[in-house]
Formats: C-alpha cells, structure tokens, sequence
C-alpha cells in the first residue's frame, strides 16, 4: 500500500521563502499531520525562518528542538504530560480562568499568551473575563507575553483584518500581538495602523501549502479483478448490480483518507471518479468500476483528492 505525496520542490521552496518575506515577523506553524509532509520534515524547515514555532497541543511542543521556542496554540486541559516530560522551551495558551487552574493544579510556571476571543467563538477571553483572566494568570505565577487573536476561516482577510484591529484597539498594553488568517497586504495595513505595537503573523496553511498546483496525491492499486451482477463484495457484503472490475487501492482511514463531503469518492482516474463500493477501511480502499469504462491495473497509480492537511503519506516525493 502506498500514499504518495509528490512536490514540486523548486515551486514549493519558492513559495516558502516568498511567503515568509512578505509576512514579515513570522512564527511559521507545524502542527497535527505537519500539513501532509510530517511535522518532523517541517521543523526543518521552519528553523530557517524562524527560531519561534508554532504546534497545535503541549503534547506536539517536544517536537520542536531545545534552540527555539514552542508556542503551543491549544490551550491545555486537565491531562498534561508529567513535568518532567514538560518541554522547557514553551509558551502556552490561555483563554479562561479554568485553562491557568489546570496549570497551577500540576505547579507549572512559565511564558503565556493570553488568547481574546474572535468572531469564531472558539477559545479566548470576552471583554467581561478579560479582567479575572489577567488575574488569575498574575496569581498563578505566570508571564504574561503577549495577546492572541485567531479569526474564523470565513470572511476575507481585510474583514479578518478589520475584526484583529478592533480588538487591539480595545487593549491598553505594549505587549506583542499574535495573529492568524491574514495575508501580507492586510498584515502591513495593520502593523502601520498600530506602528507602535509589535504584531506577529502564525501561517501554516497558508505558509507551506499556497498554490496546489505544487501538489500531486496519489495511491497504488493493489489489485482488480472482474466481477458479475449479483457479487457479494466488502466488509459489508455489499452486492453488486451490474458488471465491471472490482479495485482494490492501497490507501484507506490510516492514511487520513476520507469521503469528499458528505458522499463522493476522492479516487480519480483518467479524469473520472471512481465509486467507492463502501467507505474506505485502514489500508485499502475498494472501487467498482463499470464494465464499459476503463478500469485502473494493478501497479497503476491513482489521483487521491483530499486535503494535506489530514493526510498521512507513506512516501513523500521531491520531484
């Protein structure tokens, strides 16, 4: 079985390095799946660019190396690595009083970010805990660091852009802003807005995917055979109504692989999408192909159309 992600690596470094100059002050993020590549393959690269990286939980930040500083994104909850498996080299999270109880609960003091909540309704303090927040995080022992803003996906980033500005103007203080979901011509609008604050940009998605035309997915086919109307196939034996080839694709939910939406298929073949007999299972993923269309061979690779950032590859290519 295999999952194989191919890059352009020219196209890609290009990106990369374009990408993190217009951003200017950047902490590239390197979390989950590490985007399709791995989040080891990212840290690499992440490095040169910046000695502060961004991972989703405290449970991802022993990825990033003793030199540079992890923030962790995910305010912690209630189950926490013991302290001795702590990293030393981390900023976390907090967005209510109850994410610093968790830390005072296993005696842990050091560097946060205090997390204000956006239009999204996710993590964060509103105006009215804003003040118990700050609190608590004083009483706690911790060093406050700077402020986080994250907006939603939806919008543009001009009214993402509109919505950090509005929060930052509600915040008398000097410390460094934190911020998501921009791109470089909002981001330097804002920063001459606020001259006189220092405001740092968080890019994953946007930082090491872009343009997929960099990109190609793809998967192995492990075997075909031809089947007759009224075959019992699957896991779930399910019949079938008309002749074709039956196709068995060596990628399936261990790899990440998923339905498109809520039914479609993400196998492709010849620019037509094959038909899942049932949902993918661990390694292997089964697709019936009618008699009267051209069917894929064993050793025969497949387009696979899922998004990188769920996907596990077995083999990453650098084309």
């Amino acid at each position: 079985m295999t999952l194989q992600l191919n890059v352009d690596s020219a196209a890609w470094r290009r990106h990369v390095s374009e990408t993190a100059k217009n951003l200017g002050d950047l902490i590239p993020v390197v979390k989950g799946n590490g985007y399709g590549f791995g989040r080891a393959t990212l840290i690499e690269h992440a490095q040169k660019i910046s000695r502060d990286i961004a991972v989703g939980t405290i449970f991802e930040a022993h990825d990033v190396p003793p030199n540079c500083r992890a923030f962790v994104l995910t305010p912690v909850g209630k189950a926490l690595p013991p302290n001795k498996n702590l990293a030393k080299n981390i900023v976390l999270t907090v967005g209510s009083v109850s994410h610093v109880q968790n830390l005072r609960d296993v005696n842990w003091h050091g560097d946060v970010v205090i997390k204000l909540r956006s239009s999204m309704n996710r993590y964060g303090a509103d105006s009215s805990e804003l003040n118990a927040l700050v609190a608590a995080v004083q009483a706690a022992g911790l060093t406050q660091i700077g402020w986080s803003v994250h907006p939603p996906l939806d919008g543009t980033p001009q009214s993402h852009a509109t919505e950090i500005g509005d929060i930052i103007s509600n915040i008398d203080s000097d410390l460094p802003w934190f911020v998501s979901h921009i791109d470089a011509e909002n981001l330097t609008d804002l920063r001459k807005k606020f001259a006189n604050k220092t405001i740092r940009v968080r890019s994953g998605t946007q930082l090491w995917l872009g343009d997929k035309s960099m990109f190609e997915l793809n998967a192995d086919v492990l075997d075909a055979r031809p089947v007759k109307s009224g075959a019992v196939v699957g896991y779930r034996n399910i019949t079938l109504h008309q002749d074709g080839t039956l196709v068995m694709i060596g990628a399936g939910t261990s790899h990440g692989v998923q339905l498109v939406g809520a039914e479609l298929s993400p196998f492709h073949f010849n620019s037509t999408r094959l038909s899942l007999v049932e949902p993918s299972h661990m390694h292997t993923s089964m697709v019936f192909v009618p008699a009267n269309q051209t069917a894929p061979k064993p050793g025969d690779m497949v387009d696979v159309q899922q998004p990188l950032t769920r996907v596990y590859p077995d083999i990453i290519s650098w084309i």
